[in-house]
């Protein structure tokens, strides 16, 4: 099944073109599944019928739903307090009732990446489906999102490590000799179940029919933005299949004030044709003059809109044997729009930080790579080429 994450700017209209993709999908025969993560049911004003967390069949062969952060925040909340009951109750801990729960900030995210294992990894309901549309939040949350499963699948492995846990036999006699509570194996068990859900969605954030579809009104301030975006989209292993002008205005107006304003819209989408094509093709959208609103509007905006071929960024996240003839491995790492003076390594053991700009990621080293030192970078045609050299003592030797 193909997931195409639809993001853009604050007020770009990517609800609108997330819903214009999945119609215009569904109208070329596939069954497609369009999940909103708006608070307000923003999707179902531009569909024309209401939506809610069970999906709905809105047109032939697409159906859609949006997600409830405030039942998964207490939901999630409460499962953890009845499995922690115990501990709770030895240190003398008052329940909290459903009815006084209410959610905190962040609690969007959780239920987003529910969402999208929930609807899109295997087995799930979304396996019915031959393509899923979300209409995601604005870029910098987006970002955030498609960063979160590895950097809290790192913590709860640095926190909980899973080899701990075969030391559970020893546990009655360690508290004895410490005198407090050793950790309870629900804990781990909780950890372990977290690490799946995480694993799975990063799984479908980098799997190689994933990709990513940018929506932005064209203007400098938009483009410097999705620039910057497509730097960290490419550094947290998705790739972007689409660049959707939104709301471009006619060239030919009559009106002085309008033709000013699509001159210069012609002026950045040169450029953006120049930045991204081929590698994500640029598709323009006309303004209605008017907020879209239905399905024949929508399929007014939606031609050309279906989706394209993936192109994962991830894809070029691979090691180059060079040892037979310069002794090194090479790792390719795609970072487009990165900025020399902006990029940062660190190795830290068998990970690597990696910083550029504003965004940062740490990533295991592959494990050829882990017996090797780095002896140099070098930033090409925005791919990040990583050299390194085989340590004497932790290389296998040839006879």
């Amino acid at each position: 099944m193909r997931t195409v994450l639809v993001t853009g700017l604050g007020g770009a209209g990517r609800t609108t073109v997330a819903a214009a993709t999945a119609l215009e999908a569904a109208r070329g025969g596939q069954r497609v599944l369009l999940l909103s993560t708006d608070r307000d049911d923003t999707l179902g004003a531009v569909l024309g019928a209401p939506t809610c967390a069970v999906p709905a069949e809105v047109a032939p062969g697409l159906w859609a739903a949006r997600t409830d952060s405030g039942t998964h925040f207490r939901t999630e909340l409460l499962a953890l307090q009845e499995r922690a009951g115990s501990l709770l109750d030895l240190l003398g801990s008052k329940r909290l009732a459903d009815e006084e729960l209410t959610e905190l900030p962040g609690s969007e995210q959780f239920a987003l990446l529910h969402a999208l294992r929930a609807r899109g990894g295997p087995g799930s309901p979304g396996d019915s489906h031959d393509l899923l549309v979300v209409d995601m939040p604005a870029l910098p949350e987006t970002l955030a999102v498609l960063a979160l499963p590895e950097q809290l699948r790192r913590y709860l492995r640095r926190l909980l490590p899973a080899e701990r846990q075969a030391a559970r036999a020893l546990r009655p006699m360690l508290a004895q000799l410490a005198g407090v509570p050793m950790p309870a194996q629900w804990l781990y068990e909780t950890a372990a179940r977290w690490d799946v859900e995480l694993a799975a969605v990063q799984a479908l954030i980098e799997d190689a029919g994933t990709t990513v579809r940018l929506v932005a009104e064209p203007g400098p301030a938009a483009a410097d933005a999705l620039r910057t975006a497509r730097t960290g989209i490419a550094l947290f292993g998705a790739g972007v299949d689409t660049v959707v002008a939104n709301r471009v205005l006619p060239q030919d107006s009559p009106d002085t004030w309008l033709a000013t304003l699509g001159a210069q819209q012609q002026k950045c989408l040169a450029q953006w044709h120049d930045e991204w094509s081929p590698a994500a093709p640029l598709r323009e959208v006309r303004h209605l003059g008017r907020d879209p609103r239905g399905l024949d509007d929508l399929t007014l905006l939606g031609e050309g809109l279906g989706p394209t071929a993936p192109v994962p960024a991830g894809a070029l996240w691979e090691v180059e044997d060079r040892l037979a003839d310069d002794n090194v491995l090479i790792w390719n790492l795609p970072l487009p729009g990165a900025v020399k003076d902006e990029l940062s390594l660190v190795r830290r053991g068998d990970e690597l930080v990696l910083t550029a700009g504003r965004f940062r990621r740490i990533v295991a080293l592959p494990s050829a790579l882990r017996r090797c030192a780095v002896s140099g970078a070098g930033l090409t045609g925005g791919v990040l080429r990583l050299r390194f050299t085989p340590d004497p003592q932790l290389w296998p030797r040839t006879q």
